[in-house]
């Protein structure tokens, strides 16, 4: 009869912060289409289109897109000084980190014929991954502010003008890394945006393929924050 030893992989912060960002990442991603092209409109009790229908979408992009980033700084910060594990090592080219990255991906495009590495810990596959996502994210607030701040062309905002200072200084370098116009600018975030919903697609789809193949109960990580491993997997893996 195979046992099993239950591996905590997630603390109760990391996993409200991780909803939290999906949560936020929907509902960006829903108003910013409206936004970019606005595909229903609401109406009132006397038939009239509700005229504040896209204040209301701008509304909750900014706050969704402020809560976005914000939760993207602390997962930042918990890469370097998490006390719970830091990813940032498994981003260090080591030699034992390049092995295990293409131990990981030969894992999954071999459907798991071949599994040669520690399934108990967050892998160099995994953390490059999640690297990723959160550089995109990045570049998706700083192009959402260089696109936010161009709207404040009085240069005052209901805080001062130190606010749309600061916003241009750190944002409009992005105009002439995208092309040279606010419209290359508006492309670019736009795009970023696709590449994210297929990040997430794939980040799903792995979270389901390796709870199916590895059999370790790796979806439900991200509700309990715990998986489950078999103990004599270790000595099948150094086979």
């Amino acid at each position: 009869m195979a046992t099993y030893e239950k591996i905590r992989r997630m603390t109760a912060f990391m996993r409200f912060n991780h909803w939290v960002v999906a949560i936020c990442m929907t509902a960006a991603i829903i108003t910013g289409l409206y936004i970019g092209h606005p595909y229903y409109q609401t109406y009132i009790a006397d038939a009239a289109v509700d005229k504040y229908v896209m204040a209301w979408n701008r509304w909750v992009h900014f706050i969704a897109a402020i809560i976005f980033d914000v939760s993207s700084v602390v997962l930042a910060y918990l890469y370097f000084f998490s006390r719970f594990e830091k990813p940032y090592k498994k981003l260090l080219p080591t030699a034992q980190n390049i092995k295990e990255f293409w131990e990981v991906f030969l894992n999954l495009i071999t459907l798991n014929r071949r599994k040669k590495f520690d399934t108990r810990h967050s892998d160099s596959f995994n953390i490059v991954f999640f690297t990723l996502f959160h550089l995109m994210l990045l570049w998706m607030l700083l192009t959402g502010l260089q696109l936010y701040v161009h709207g404040l062309g009085s240069g005052e905002s209901s805080i001062g003008s130190w606010w749309p200072a600061m916003l241009h200084l750190l944002t409009d370098w992005t105009i002439a890394v995208t092309g040279g116009t606010l419209m290359d600018v508006r492309i670019s975030h736009h795009l970023t945006m696709w590449f994210i919903i297929m990040w997430v697609m794939f980040h799903i789809y792995y979270q389901v393929w390796r709870t199916i193949f590895w059999q370790e109960g790796d979806i439900a990580i991200v509700f309990g924050g715990c998986k489950y491993r078999r103990c004599d997997e270790e000595k099948e893996e150094k086979k």
